[in-house]
């Protein structure tokens, strides 16, 4: 139990450092990869993801979404990658292979579906190297390039107002 206080806090510490170094360089290119991360005790549908990529003509092979789940015996989806707490080990080390690749796989987008503060998820959103990062969390304001404020059960909404400022930054 004290190991787990000390990780968090190592964690935590490591967090807040790249949130101190992170600057906001957003680049003119067009989105075509996109990558998706999601607290599934928040919102579950991948699919939903899926179709708004495709309705926007993003066929790209390279989306991917990540999942986060607080429960570890969580039904894992084949598609995509789940993780857990178990998945991070110490000062921001990631021990789970397929979430370290999403990590440094840089989208034109980064797109982070959820509210709730929890250090995996906001230390996944500030470790990825994506260009642009979008949150729906106006508490994050640091953490984000574009925040839409909605709530997770909002995905219509967010889906009008992301099509629509994304065309305004000329990136569709």
């Amino acid at each position: 139990m004290i190991l787990k206080a000390f990780k968090e806090k190592s964690n935590q510490k490591y967090v807040n450092k790249l949130l101190a170094a992170r600057k906001a360089a957003v680049n003119n290119k067009k989105v075509v990869s996109i990558g998706v991360i999601l607290n599934v005790s928040e919102f579950k549908d991948y699919e939903a993801f899926r179709a708004y990529f495709k309705a926007l003509g993003l066929t790209s092979p390279k989306h991917k979404i990540v999942a986060f789940s607080s429960d570890e015996n969580a039904e894992h989806n084949q598609w995509d990658t789940m993780y857990t707490m178990k998945d991070f080990g110490w000062k921001g080390k990631i021990n789970n292979v397929d979430l370290q690749t999403f990590l440094d796989t840089e989208y034109d987008a980064l797109i982070c579906y959820y509210r709730e503060d929890l250090l995996p998820l906001n230390q996944l959103a500030l470790m990825s190297k994506s260009n642009f990062k979008i949150g729906i969390s106006v508490e994050k304001e640091k953490f984000f390039d574009l925040i839409i404020d909605v709530k997770t059960n909002q995905f219509e909404i967010f889906k009008e107002e992301l099509k629509k400022y994304l065309t305004i930054l000329n990136k569709l």
